[in-house]
């Protein structure tokens, strides 16, 4: 079932994101709240802070000096806590959870050296490290084979164009469709679905009935062919 709004969403975020981290010490997790014109940091430092008050040692990175400055101001308690991804490189820490926001394509090299120096688990919150030009060539199906392997969702919430799409861990995908009345479940992946499979679930749970009786039809053919 959908969260029924932000607040119901970022308490699934928090049961799944501590199941997920209950499991191995060396975990790699991503944590993703796709809705347009979210503020994404009062999110993350309410997060951190329900992280935190359960006794879970952490560090808050971000990509730039800017972003890092505007958490502290808005998270003062977390400030000791708070760096950027070049700065925790040249200082590494222990075995704590680190927790990068909002990492992008340009970042992707650096977020790779901080998580290879790194003992502990690593979550990311909204990455954005695959880049689609890169993607179609021999780099981007090799970073597909190798980092960006590594991670499982362990929380995930994406609006997309008359449907939506859910995991959270310990359960699977999910995968809703937008009908006039509101989201209803129109399949359940053990993977997280891609364009191709979830256009086909769509159109299964739409239109089941019409691909039964096209397949009547091309059995009837077959049979008549003989």
């Amino acid at each position: 079932m959908l969260p029924r709004d932000l607040r119901t969403a970022e308490a699934e975020a928090l049961a799944s994101l501590r199941s997920a981290l209950a499991g191995e010490s060396r975990g790699r997790w991503t944590v993703e709240l796709r809705f347009e014109g979210l503020r994404l940091l009062p999110v993350v430092l309410r997060l951190i802070g329900e992280l935190e008050s359960g006794g879970q040692p952490l560090r808050l990175l971000f990509p730039d000096a800017g972003a890092a400055a505007l958490a502290r101001r808005d998270g003062p308690e977390l400030a000791e806590r708070i760096s950027t991804f070049s700065d925790h490189l040249r200082a590494p820490s222990g075995t704590e959870l680190l927790i990068l926001v909002g990492a992008s394509q340009a970042d992707y090299e650096i977020v790779e050296k901080v998580c290879q120096a790194h003992a502990g688990r690593v979550v990311l919150v909204n990455p954005g490290l695959e880049d689609a030009a890169v993607g179609i060539g021999s780099v981007g199906r090799e970073r597909r084979r190798g980092f960006l392997a590594q991670w499982e969702a362990a929380y995930a919430l994406i609006p997309l164009d008359g449907s939506a799409l859910r995991r959270a861990h310990p359960l699977g995908w999910e995968l809703y469709r937008l009908d006039p009345d509101g989201y209803r479940l129109a399949a359940s992946f053990d993977h997280r679905p891609d364009g191709e499979e979830r256009d086909g679930a769509l159109q299964g749970a739409a239109g089941g009935g019409i691909g039964k009786t096209l397949r009547s039809v091309d059995r009837l053919l077959d049979g008549l062919q003989r």
